[in-house]
């Protein structure tokens, strides 16, 4: 008898533990859960609500990356949730935790992409290929002047991070008369989407504007086709109207754009 008593005992302690940590669990899976379907909502939203006018370019940015945050740290709260899950057998609190681990990894993923990006490339947003004599807008110049980052060119410091960051990027030479240069480069702005501003074969320059896939930010550029020995010289500016990191956009629109036009 007591053999059945103490073994009834324990069961039944083992059933409360089970119980306890069960209620646990349920609680952890709906913070969880709640915390990695707002914060997927917001990481989704922040970029459409800049495009439509809701959010500001700082508000943005801010939400995404507040909203990045919050994914992570629900998904690793849902990974808490699915372990206590687990030793209790609620099986409906490890369907809700796997679900909120997956949410918040899937939706912390793109914040954390851009975050890589951003630290893997130069704290600046305005590239050119020519550095000592930078392309200037002339159509753009009161959009850029009423802009977040001006029309200036950062001078030497940018110069000097571009070249360490971008080595590569250089003016594109063309066995060909300007013109038939400037044909070209227009050709190849507007395949690739650009919003033609200003094109004046004449000055030898093209004004144009682009913007990111996400956010939908405006950046500008300025193509420069001047006479070359060889035949003509197109040099390339683009420039981010806000932030100070562009993310290294500005470069592969720069590169883009060249090996365009060198197809012809």
């Amino acid at each position: 008898m007591l053999w059945r008593t103490d073994g009834g005992f324990n069961s039944m302690a083992e059933r409360s533990g089970r119980e306890r940590r069960a209620r646990r669990a349920a609680t952890i899976t709906i913070v969880a859960l709640t915390l990695a379907v707002l914060s997927a909502v917001a990481v989704l939203t922040s970029g459409p609500a800049h495009r439509v006018g809701l959010l500001g370019a700082r508000w943005a940015i801010g939400v995404f990356a507040v909203a990045g945050l919050v994914s992570l740290a629900a998904a690793a709260l849902a990974l808490a949730g699915l372990t206590v899950a687990l030793s209790a057998r609620a099986w409906r609190s490890v369907t809700g935790s796997f679900v909120a681990l997956a949410l918040g990894l899937a939706s912390g993923w793109l914040p954390l992409t851009m975050a890589r990006s951003a630290a893997s490339v130069p704290l600046i947003h305005d590239i050119t290929t020519d550095t000592d004599r930078v392309p200037q807008w002339v159509a753009l110049q009161s959009r850029r002047a009423a802009a977040e980052n001006g029309t200036a060119y950062g001078g030497p410091a940018v110069a000097a991070l571009q070249k360490r960051g971008y080595a590569d990027l250089a003016p594109l030479l063309l066995p060909v008369t300007p013109d038939r240069a400037f044909a070209r480069a227009e050709a190849a702005a507007r395949r690739m989407g650009w919003l033609i501003v200003a094109a004046a074969p004449a000055e030898g320059r093209l004004e144009a504007s682009d913007t990111t896939r996400w956010f939908g930010f405006t950046d500008d550029i300025v193509v420069r086709v001047t006479a070359a020995p060889t035949g003509s010289r197109i040099d390339v500016r683009s420039a981010s109207r806000v932030g100070r990191s562009d993310l290294g956009v500005n470069a592969k629109r720069v590169r883009a754009f060249l090996a365009a036009v060198a197809k012809g």
